[in-house]
């Protein structure tokens, strides 16, 4: 196998640190645990990618921001998970911008290292079931320029994946809105890609995202089992200790 038969799959992320992750679930959260939450989603986002490698050609990566935090992800990820900086800074279209610069970046950097795809996945829906991130990989590796869109519930998406860096893609997208996914899916379309759409999923990234979340991970479903969130749950009194499966 060459690398250039893989598809990349990057988490989009932040560094875990009190009062720059998971903002907006605090005061349900103090800062210093919703570092601690945001650090078992890493682990678990990874997890869940390196468990989608057993099935499809797939390397793990983390795209990072800002330079210089790539230490503070040790001991957070899946073993075999790489880390690319997706700060934004590299030259593009003007109309590319925000969020999308990041994107982009990421898109770039995993092309430019010889992969035939890759994809840029949300931090924040731990329970994405890996059913999700093997059909991502299975389509693009498929013959022709085409792409995957997963839409987020909120109207964004929690998955996006290339076989090229189309900067089209993230031109004029009206970031933190709901429109972010339609924008994305007129733009696949313009260009003529073919593209899949996975079901709709959910992002935690407030109280009610927090309450569906314990909810799944108390219940029976195709989701993943997101052990790492799990028992930081159970830790915190948050969610009933059960006999969620560990990382070895």
């Amino acid at each position: 196998m060459t690398r250039l038969e893989l598809c990349a799959i990057a988490v989009m992320a932040k560094a875990p640190q009190a009062g720059r992750s998971k903002t907006r679930l605090t005061p349900r959260l103090s800062a210093e645990q919703a570092a601690g939450l945001s650090a078992a989603f890493l682990r678990d986002m990874t997890e869940n990618i390196a468990a989608a490698g057993r099935t499809q050609r797939i390397d793990s990566f983390v795209a990072y921001a800002p330079a210089g935090t790539e230490g503070m992800f040790d001991g957070h990820l899946a073993l075999g998970t790489g880390l690319i900086l997706a700060d934004g800074t590299l030259p593009m279209p003007d109309r590319v911008t925000g969020f999308g610069r990041c994107l982009l970046h990421a898109i770039e950097t995993l092309l430019g290292e010889g992969y035939s795809a890759a994809v840029v996945l949300n931090s924040d829906s731990p329970t994405l079931p890996t059913a999700h991130l093997i059909r991502t990989a299975a389509w693009l590796a498929a013959p022709g320029d085409r792409a995957v869109l997963g839409p987020a519930e909120d109207g964004g998406y929690y998955l996006l994946g290339l076989k090229q860096a189309h900067a089209h893609m993230f031109a004029d997208i009206t970031w933190s809105s709901e429109n972010v996914a339609g924008q994305t899916r007129a733009r696949a379309a313009e260009m003529g890609l073919q593209l899949l759409e996975l079901p709709v999923w959910y992002d935690v990234d407030d109280a009610a995202g927090l309450d569906r979340l314990i909810e799944d991970l108390s219940g029976e479903g195709d989701q993943f089992s997101a052990p790492a969130t799990a028992s930081w749950l159970a830790d915190a009194g948050l969610l009933t200790p059960t006999t969620h499966r560990k990382y070895g």
